[in-house]
């Protein structure tokens, strides 16, 4: 059984940086089109970055290329999300998606493809 669990969500500052975390396990983690997701209050899950399946290849939702990165440790089993220059309106729940089936290369940047996902991590951006 796959299970995705984040870690390093909270409350910063405009401006401000965090660093997400998601540990997987069960599964071959290197087989896995890796994603993060966020849903802010009353809106629909939005896409915000993919890496392949070796970390060679990622992309990012709009407005969030040059300040948001992920990567990913195929050893440990981990990707992460490096959020900098934090506006309020990043504030949602992140969420952290694996695609196990899709070509691979094809990243997908729809909620639809993905196959597991973790329970989020609240980030909250306050002025």
């Amino acid at each position: 059984q796959v299970q995705l669990v984040e870690s390093g969500g909270g409350l910063v500052q405009t401006g401000g940086s965090l660093s997400l975390s998601c540990a997987v396990s069960g599964g071959t983690f290197s087989s896995f089109v890796m994603a993060w997701f966020r849903q802010g209050p009353g809106k629909e899950r939005e896409f915000v970055a993919v890496i392949d399946r070796s970390g060679g290849n990622r992309y990012y939702g709009d407005y969030m290329e040059g300040r948001f990165t992920i990567s990913r440790d195929n050893a440990k089993k981990t990707v992460a999300l490096q959020m900098n220059n934090l506006k309020s309106e990043d504030t949602a729940v992140y969420y952290c998606a694996a695609d196990s089936n899709s070509p691979a290369d094809r990243l997908n940047v729809t909620p639809d493809p993905y196959d597991y996902w973790g329970q989020g991590t609240q980030v909250t951006v306050s002025s």
